[in-house]
């Protein structure tokens, strides 16, 4: 068989199948199927603010946002430096955080609630302490709340700063509503169901956030040293940038990634590229494949 294809639509296929493999993995296409195709009630429609936020392109600068977010809180990241390996399979974990997003929001509520139940039976397994000697478990309540509100501001965040059609007020709101579907039965408590609650909850955290050594080492291996070949950092460090300004400034002092207007004004730039070059290759489609003559 024959797949004929002019130049730019190849290059947007090629485009299109090497973030796939990134943020999928290799077996992307029989997940997506299976996200996709397999019937069964949803809890949401694509006509929800959750589908529509989570489906953007936008997710890709909201998901750097969400991991120095979370890097702050020195529970949830000596969960991760001392559990997860990041350093040696970095893919790896943003690829099963894709496979959750996605199950959760696209996927039927069977297969949401299992995964679900999946990821709280590893949950039990982590635990430890922290640089201070604070114990921390994956499975604390409150600690769940402080990963749900970083993922649920950044991406809502970076949505509204580089889509061309943001959500309203209300349709924010409800955008914070759903998100809490999937976090209380991970075991996430007290969830706010507003944006402006959603900003005081995460301004709560305050006291407790530091910049410890793991999140100051996750900063830079993400900024500084992305797990990328060279050739491509240049093109990563749009997408970085993009999520860099989403951050509230106080997340910026204290991971010390300061910026003044015209560095800001640059980053937000730099994201609406990326956010627009991303999603132009998730637009390609599978080409149909023409008989050989």
């Amino acid at each position: 068989m024959n797949v004929r294809l002019r130049p730019q639509r190849y290059l947007q296929q090629k485009a299109h199948d090497q973030l796939q493999s990134m943020v999928a993995g290799p077996h992307a296409e029989k997940a997506a199927r299976r996200i996709w195709e397999t019937p069964g009630a949803r809890w949401f429609t694509p006509e929800d603010p959750i589908w529509r936020v989570h489906a953007h392109a936008a997710m890709f600068p909201a998901g750097i946002t969400s991991l120095l977010l979370q890097s702050l809180h020195p529970g949830a990241m000596y969960g991760v430096a001392d559990h997860s390996g990041y350093r040696g399979d970095p893919w790896g974990r943003l690829q099963r955080t894709s496979t959750y997003l996605a199950t959760t929001t696209f996927g039927t509520i069977t297969h949401a609630e299992r995964l679900i139940g999946a990821i709280r039976r590893i949950h039990e397994r982590v635990r430890g302490v922290d640089d201070e000697g604070r114990p921390y478990e994956a499975n604390d309540p409150h600690l769940l709340r402080w990963v749900h509100l970083a993922e649920a501001y950044s991406f809502l965040t970076a949505h509204q700063m580089y889509s061309s059609n943001p959500l309203n007020a209300s349709e924010m709101d409800t955008y914070v509503q759903q998100s809490c579907i999937s976090a209380r039965l991970l075991g996430a408590e007290d969830l706010p169901e507003t944006w402006e609650g959603l900003l005081n909850g995460l301004e709560s955290y305050l006291p407790e956030l530091r910049c410890t050594p793991p999140a100051r080492d996750a900063a830079a291996f993400l900024l500084d040293e992305p797990p990328l070949p060279k050739y491509a950092w240049p093109a990563f460090s749009l997408v970085t940038g993009g999520g860099l300004a989403c951050l509230p400034q106080w997340a910026r002092d204290i991971l010390g990634r300061q910026a003044g207007p015209q560095r800001l004004r640059g980053e937000k730039i730099g994201g609406r590229i990326a956010v627009a070059g991303i999603g132009w290759a998730l637009a390609a489609e599978r080409p149909e494949v023409a008989q050989a003559a």
